[in-house]
């Protein structure tokens, strides 16, 4: 039988995963949905994700893809999986892909946006999904400092560490930014951070988030963003935020990937 190609694109609440990535004896995204592919299909099957989101990180344009030798169509997978998965995982799309495709090296942008609550109370319905924030920013400062985002940088202070100082320094931190955007919603209740960028490290959209807290507090400035790409040192960058505000919104492989926020 011929072996054929998909691309799942994936929503979910992290809220009750360690992350996308499979680990043992703990439920993760990527493991829910192997475990159903291979249900359907009668595979040990492979799926690939754009990227590993961590605990608590959400999705609304996560991407997979896998291989198989199944005769399922393209709708019959995305109906079958959403029938099966619990419902804090969707599959919003599938398609029938070449050979050629993978969802993580294929990948040429991606759009992560990290929610902040400014109003005195969080609605329940909201608290997995923000940050909350409700005091004094100055906001303005915020959006300067967040425009120095944009370029090619060394984004090093805005990392986690591997662990070993000798190899964070032989890593290659460095990162395309495409554009930013910091602005309120049309209700005036939260403040979105979104960014699109080529790729991105392990806690680098919440560390930027961190330090633009720290801007809007007043302990930095947006040109200190310039001074800490050179000190190469995250000690001196603002704090990882919780991961309940992260979303990853798209995952783009279309050549023509830079698009407006």
């Amino acid at each position: 039988m011929a072996v054929r190609y998909f691309k799942l694109t994936i929503a979910y609440d992290g809220t009750d995963f360690h992350g996308w990535q499979i680990q043992a004896n703990k439920p993760t995204v990527q493991g829910e949905l192997v475990s159903i592919l291979r249900r359907l299909t009668q595979e040990n099957v492979q799926l690939h994700g754009a990227g590993r989101t961590d605990a608590g990180v959400h999705a609304l344009g996560q991407v997979g893809s896998f291989r198989t030798q199944s005769t399922l169509s393209a709708g019959e997978f995305q109906r079958a999986l959403n029938a099966l998965l619990p419902p804090t995982i969707r599959i919003v799309g599938v398609e029938e892909t070449g050979p050629d495709f993978n969802a993580r090296w294929s990948a040429k942008g991606k759009l992560y946006r990290y929610r902040i609550y400014r109003g005195k109370v969080v609605p329940p319905t909201l608290w997995r999904y923000v940050l909350h924030y409700p005091f004094p920013l100055d906001e303005e400062a915020m959006k300067e400092a967040a425009a120095r985002f944009v370029g090619v940088h060394d984004f090093a202070s805005f990392a986690a560490s591997t662990g070993s100082e000798d190899d964070d320094r032989e890593r290659n931190m460095v990162r395309e930014i495409f554009a930013t955007e910091l602005k309120r919603t049309e209700d005036g209740e939260e403040l979105w951070f979104t960014v699109h960028g080529r790729s991105f490290l392990r806690y680098m959209v919440r560390k930027m988030v961190g330090t633009l807290l720290e801007v809007g507090r007043g302990k930095l400035t947006a040109g200190d963003i310039e001074r800490l790409y050179e000190m190469r040192d995250r000690s001196k960058s603002g704090p990882t935020v919780p991961a309940q505000g992260l979303w990853m919104v798209r995952v783009e492989h279309e050549e023509a990937y830079r698009v407006e926020l």
